[in-house]
């Protein structure tokens, strides 16, 4: 059973869209505090997905422990729900140590269901999710998303047509209950489990649209040159991964992973990723708007943003430690 969380104990949620710093900026304060890293990146979960996540490296995991880090084969399923289980365990683990959590990343669904709440929802069926996937692997995901806007236009209209585990989520909801997930969703309100804790949300913004899109670029270009299409290769030849798996759609692999099935060449891989990646910085961005309880930061105030986590580390201190 998880341990009692600590209403007294501040938590720290840094959030912002990809290649923003988020991760420099957490190791610079556990560098400096007491705190524990606790990843919030639907990609990060999995092993042997490093370069094409900017995971890390395993030097820096081993001197800063980040939760929720490569705990998932890329074959396996790993719910929103098992998200916010693991995300909790991990924080009451955290304050047991006397650290202050720090939730750090770019998944907003993650986000969303931790510190907004989740609706209750039938559990998943393994074969209800297996049939949805070969669907999806025969037709396509926007031939779901056409089949979910007939069943339940309010979820579709927030959905995109290439998201597998939205889709096919509310497409096992209503297969197996006869109600769509909104119904659901309308009748079941969320809580979250955060509720009634110090949790202080912070958030980073783009210096500017044009810098965010050149970093964006600039990092992919590196990942190609880091070895990505050989990581992205070494999944390919395990044979038992495919596309319309939640880890091989991410931004990037989906990308290299077509380019090794022959459907694209080089320099069409690059502009699709990098397109792909602005895409999802987008979406990032526009969910981060809605979040009026969030101190945001633009990215060349970076030295107010670790001011300000920094005091709240401080105050749950007895003692303090040295100043960044």
């Amino acid at each position: 059973m998880m341990a009692q969380l600590n209403p007294a104990q501040p938590i720290l949620a840094l959030l912002g869209p990809t290649a923003s710093g988020k991760t420099a900026i957490a190791l610079e304060l556990a560098a400096h505090y007491p705190v524990r890293i606790i990843s919030v990146d639907s990609v990060m979960i999995y092993r042997g997905m490093n370069i094409g996540t900017a995971k890390p490296s395993a030097a820096l995991l081993a001197q800063f422990p980040h939760a929720l880090v490569d705990i998932c084969d890329p074959a396996e399923p790993y719910s929103v729900r098992a998200f916010c289980d693991d995300a909790l365990a991990a924080i009451a683990g955290a304050q047991a140590e006397g650290c202050v959590p720090l939730l750090v990343g770019g998944t907003m669904m993650y986000f969303q269901a931790l510190l907004n709440g989740l609706s209750a929802l039938p559990t998943s069926d393994p074969a209800l999710r297996e049939a949805v996937m070969s669907e999806a692997q025969r037709l396509g995901w926007p031939a779901l998303h056409a089949q979910l806007q007939k069943i339940d236009p309010i979820v579709a209209a927030r959905v995109h047509p290439n998201d597998p585990q939205r889709i096919g989520r509310a497409l096992e909801v209503y297969r197996a209950t006869g109600r769509s997930l909104s119904q659901w969703q309308q009748d079941n309100p969320p809580t979250s489990p955060l509720d009634g804790l110090a949790v202080h949300r912070f958030g980073l913004w783009p210096s500017s649209r044009a810098h965010a899109r050149t970093a964006m670029a600039e990092r992919f270009d590196q990942m190609l040159a880091d070895g990505l299409i050989d990581e992205v290769a070494a999944l390919h030849q395990r044979g038992d991964l495919h596309p319309a798996l939640p880890a091989i759609r991410a931004v990037g692999y989906r990308q290299v992973w077509d380019y090794l099935d022959g459907q694209t060449d080089a320099a069409t891989m690059r502009e699709l990723a990098i397109t792909a990646t602005r895409q999802l910085a987008k979406r990032q961005i526009t969910w981060m708007r809605s979040q009026t309880t969030t101190q945001f930061f633009p990215t060349e105030q970076r030295a107010n943003l670790l001011a300000k986590m920094a005091k709240i580390i401080q105050s749950a201190e007895p003692s303090g430690k040295r100043a960044l």
